[in-house]
């Protein structure tokens, strides 16, 4: 009359657990029920793990495609122009060639004809690019295999070790808590004194040899886009398809702060890399929209923050005054509305804290995704300040107003 574990019988067994008593079959429902809601986790967690692989295969694929259209665009824009550049030439040796002995004039004219259309052409061709960008995504692809394998492998050996260790447990869950939140740890105050940050002034004055030629400049603080091009000198740091200005000077550790007020107009306050060619397109040149900047923008309907081509659209109302503290040691970005001697947070741009051996991030963010992917890469470089005005007439000072600013704002 004893059953499993030592418990002795009644005369009637427990339904369905035959030799089981009461006590015995309530624990294996438990258990049971345990491991089904265990593996409904497990099988959520895979699926969110396999879909932001599958998001990162389409980016990194159409990442590629984008490369191969626009260098083969290139490419067939390049043997277009030299075959207009030979058939020119060759029409004008043809005509020059047919130009009777005594007819100086016209033979004048055809000849400089063929001077024109051979200095139109002067120079080698382009050649081919020294490195194709989208050539590149293998070595990221295998960066984030390797980091997979190795995050599977520790992770699995840890859980073989971690056993019925609660304690261990449950610190892993916190630190995945923690993690899912960039801004829980190192983050100044949502709301501080407007002097506490300017312990870490910066005085930026804007690089003259940077700006676009559709960017009237007042001294070195004030900047407005105007209609017509300004005819400055030629400088290899000038911007020319992005109507942008860099700040003067580089930035490459410790915490800076500086101010901007926006006074007219679609206006991105940022950081750019000290290397990024001035020359990149305008899709590709603009503050935010590729990994080497990143910056706040004001769209005259609302904030927002770019970066890598990505947007976040922020909440807060529009703030005239806005501040930009660089954070070089935790590899952080933050922009404040300044009002009333105090600073409100609007956005800190971080990386979330990399999980216990390089778990995946949540891809429930995109935008965070990102940051996670590629912001800190940005550190790697020394910083300048950097400013997009968007729209015709859009101006911007750096630092306090002046008083004949402060009237043209009270009339927004």
């Amino acid at each position: 009359g004893w059953g499993l574990g030592g418990h002795k019988q009644s005369g009637t067994e427990t339904a369905g657990r035959p030799g089981l008593c009461p006590h015995c079959c309530l624990l294996c429902s438990l258990l049971q029920s345990a491991a089904v809601a265990e593996r409904e986790r497990v099988s959520q967690m895979f699926a969110e793990a396999t879909a932001t692989l599958q998001s990162f295969q389409n980016e990194v694929m159409g990442f590629i495609e984008e490369g191969e259209a626009t260098m083969l665009g290139r490419s067939q824009g390049d043997l277009r122009r030299q075959e207009e550049q030979r058939s020119r030439l060759s029409k004008a040796r043809h005509n020059l060639g047919q130009v009777p002995e005594a007819d100086s004039v016209s033979f004048l004219q055809e000849l400089l004809a063929l001077r024109l259309a051979l200095e139109e052409g002067c120079g080698p061709g382009p050649g081919p690019p020294r490195e194709l960008s989208f050539t590149k995504s293998s070595q990221v692809v295998k960066a984030v295999r390797d980091t997979l394998i190795s995050a599977c492998a520790s992770q699995w050996e840890q859980l073989r070790g971690l056993g019925s260790n609660e304690d261990g447990l449950q610190k892993l869950g916190s630190e995945d808590v923690e993690s899912q939140d960039p801004d829980s740890t190192s983050l100044l105050e949502s709301e501080a004194p407007r002097d506490y940050f300017l312990k870490f002034a910066y005085i930026v004055d804007l690089d003259s040899d940077t700006a676009d030629k559709f960017l009237q400049l007042f001294g070195t603080k004030g900047v407005k886009r105007v209609l017509c091009p300004i005819n400055y000198p030629e400088s290899p740091t000038r911007f020319t398809h992005c109507e942008q200005v860099l700040g003067e000077g580089a930035l490459d550790r410790g915490t800076y702060y500086w101010e901007v007020e926006i006074i007219e107009g679609w206006v991105s306050v940022g950081v750019m890399a000290e290397g990024f060619s001035p020359q990149e397109p305008y899709d590709r040149g603009r503050l935010g929209r590729n990994a080497h900047s990143c910056c706040l923008q004001w769209n005259g309907r609302g904030f927002s923050v770019w970066f890598c081509g990505l947007e976040a659209p922020l909440p807060h109302a529009f703030s005239p005054t806005v501040g930009v503290c660089l954070e070089y040691a935790d590899h952080a970005l933050a922009f404040y509305a300044v009002r009333d001697g105090k600073l409100s947070l609007l956005r800190r741009l971080k990386a979330s804290r990399p999980r216990r051996s390089g778990a995946l991030a949540s891809p429930t963010d995109p935008f965070q995704s990102r940051l996670d992917s590629h912001f800190s890469g940005l550190f790697n470089h020394r910083l300048k300040p950097a400013f997009f005005l968007e729209s015709v007439d859009a101006h911007l000072q750096i630092g306090p107003l002046k008083k004949s600013c402060i009237t043209v704002l009270k009339r927004r």
